[in-house]
């Protein structure tokens, strides 16, 4: 299980926004469950982008008008006789506080406001916070086009409250037998993998900038063939430093151990030593034996706790667990233990 409370320095670091003043309070509040902790940063995130000022986008619109906007439609005009009631129909477009984004953030504030895992502080802050969104519709939270949201200058304040959004309807959503909607009180495992990822990434980051951290891409080492038909290899984090090179994956799980059923003992996910060798060696293809492997999985309860350090054809292969239940201080000691050990 992971402390919610690291949930919200997770974010912190995934989204740089939330290291903002603004925000200061929320990291000083204890949450219980995940929803509660979405609500508090959702309610201080929608005030902030009402005092910026709400997204504004054109909307097409046919509607029987007095007066003429647009484009006249002379031919609906005629078959719905508006002009017997001193109007006619018009193609226009509206500019409308009433856009996709909008509707998203009033939708999942809702959802959160009925949802009776919510604490009733942060439903009120909610409701606060939504005062303005009188115009905006509600969606289909099933149906977000999530795919379809484009992000720029001028709405670009709005990307780390829909990924706050999207990690509420996308990992908590829940539909009972009745059709009614309830959350689930924690994020799933996929998600939180997403987010594991991504705050280990930010955090060396924001560090150790000397490693120019990145994710990077990994070139296979062939001489020759179509590599066109290979599969891409891209890191989760890639630290380099002074002619080394640390290569990340991270890896979130309810069990880190595999158990082999034929000689009933338990193993480290083949999959993932597979993986890792793979991406060390196609790096190193001077054999130099400067690349190291690291496979860093989040502490689940079971009882065995992944620490090792091997030497496999001329590299380092570490495996390491980051205890995401403990202190926040703590999970930054070992961070910093790992990649001090393993870099310089």
């Amino acid at each position: 299980m992971i402390r919610i409370q690291n949930i919200y320095y997770m974010l912190a670091y995934a989204f740089q926004v939330l290291n903002e003043e603004g925000y200061k309070q929320v990291a000083t509040e204890d949450f219980e469950y995940a929803s509660d902790l979405f609500a508090a940063i959702l309610a201080k995130g929608i005030n902030n982008q009402i005092k910026r000022g709400l997204s504004r986008e054109y909307i097409s619109k046919t509607e029987a008008i007095i007066s003429p906007a647009g484009k006249i439609n002379v031919s609906t005009s005629i078959v719905q006789n508006s002009m017997l009631k001193k109007k006619i129909v018009c193609d226009y477009d509206e500019f409308t506080e009433n856009s996709y984004m909008n509707k998203i953030l009033k939708t999942t504030a809702m959802l959160l406001i009925r949802c009776p895992e919510v604490s009733a502080q942060y439903k009120k802050a909610l409701r606060k916070a939504i005062f303005y969104f009188g115009s905006v519709d509600e969606v289909n939270l099933r149906k977000v086009q999530w795919s379809s949201i484009r992000y720029h200058r001028n709405n670009n304040t709005y990307k780390m409250l829909l990924n706050i959004c999207y990690l509420i309807i996308e990992s908590m959503l829940m539909t009972e037998q009745d059709g009614s909607q309830k959350l689930a009180r924690y994020i799933d495992d996929q998600r939180m993998h997403r987010l594991y990822e991504k705050f280990v990434l930010e955090y060396y980051r924001k560090h150790y900038p000397q490693f120019n951290a990145s994710a990077a891409i990994i070139n296979w080492d062939v001489g020759s063939g179509r590599i066109e038909y290979l599969p891409q290899m891209q890191s989760d984090i890639t630290l380099r430093y002074k002619g080394k090179t640390l290569i990340i994956d991270t890896k979130y799980y309810e069990h880190t151990m595999q158990t082999n059923s034929l000689f009933n003992n338990q193993t480290l996910h083949s999959q993932n030593m597979y993986q890792i060798f793979t991406y060390v060696k196609n790096m190193d293809s001077t054999h130099s034996g400067n690349v190291s492997g690291l496979l860093l999985y989040a502490k689940t309860d079971e009882d065995i706790v992944p620490d090792n350090d091997y030497i496999i054809g001329g590299n380092r292969i570490s495996v390491k667990t980051l205890d995401l239940n403990s202190d926040f201080s703590n999970i930054s000691k070992q961070l910093n233990a790992i990649v001090e050990k393993l870099l310089l």
